[in-house]
């Protein structure tokens, strides 16, 4: 049982996971920044030059799909396989394991307020101005960080027991990419899907961010009630599962 500091063990976890993420390599969190830039490079000369899209704005469009889903699927991910990776801190420490994936989570965190800030400053050069709802994006980031809390949980706890579970995560990610509205808009999908769209906590994030940065308006309150909803029900189950499962870890790490 952990007794001591739980701020202290929280940042000291995440600077760890930090510095093993980029121990070797030459550009470190540069990364964060060129990823989102070569993909949306990459989309606007097929979907502007190749495809001929008209849609005003289109840079940031993209970016309000390419952000929320680049910080999902590395989260996703990054929580499915963390027990298993910190397997020696978890059998020589008694920590609260559940602070594992979520640590995971929140390192990375530091990309996702970088690929932010650049969504922000393409925002700006691109003439759109800044609108009372900007002050709802931590909102609606939070929430979609207690999402992925949650899935960080369920995953990494089922990854301890089914080793594949990680490969089953980058499949769905792969997946995933085209039932999230990224590349195209909202009011494309037909009338009977949308509701599937709007319970889907990174599509709600995707259209939620339009509204706010392009539209310049309220996301609505039916969309906020569904992605609060989603996000803090993924996190009940994660826990519920995590906990279920954890007391045979040291056995299967």
């Amino acid at each position: 049982m952990w007794h001591g500091d739980y701020r202290f063990l929280l940042k000291n976890l995440i600077l760890k996971d930090f510095r093993i993420r980029y121990r070797n390599m030459s550009l470190g969190v540069f990364w964060s920044l060129l990823n989102p830039v070569v993909m949306l490079g990459v989309y606007i000369f097929v979907f502007t030059q190749l495809l001929k899209n008209d849609t005003p704005h289109f840079a940031v469009f993209l970016l309000c799909g390419i952000v929320p889903f680049s910080f999902f699927s590395g989260a996703w991910a990054a929580g499915t396989s963390s027990m298993v990776d910190n397997a020696s801190l978890v059998k020589r420490v008694a920590l609260p394991r559940e602070l594992i994936p979520i640590t995971s989570v929140l390192s990375t965190c530091v990309h996702l307020i970088i690929q932010i800030g650049l969504l922000l400053v393409i925002v700006l050069l691109s003439g759109i101005p800044v609108n009372v709802y900007w002050l709802w994006l931590p909102l609606i980031w939070g929430l979609e960080v207690v999402f992925v809390c949650g899935l960080a949980l369920l995953f990494s706890a089922i990854n301890v027991y089914v080793r594949d579970t990680r490969y089953v995560v980058d499949s769905a990610n792969t997946i995933l990419f085209w039932l999230v509205p990224i590349v195209y808009s909202f009011a494309i999908i037909p009338q009977r899907f949308r509701a599937i769209y709007r319970w889907n906590p990174v599509a709600a994030l995707v259209m939620a961010m339009r509204d706010i940065l392009l539209d310049a308006k309220y996301p609505g309150n039916w969309l906020l009630i569904q992605l609060t909803l989603g996000a803090f029900f993924c996190l009940g189950i994660g826990l519920l599962v995590f906990r279920k499962l954890k007391e045979g870890f040291y056995d299967y790490l």
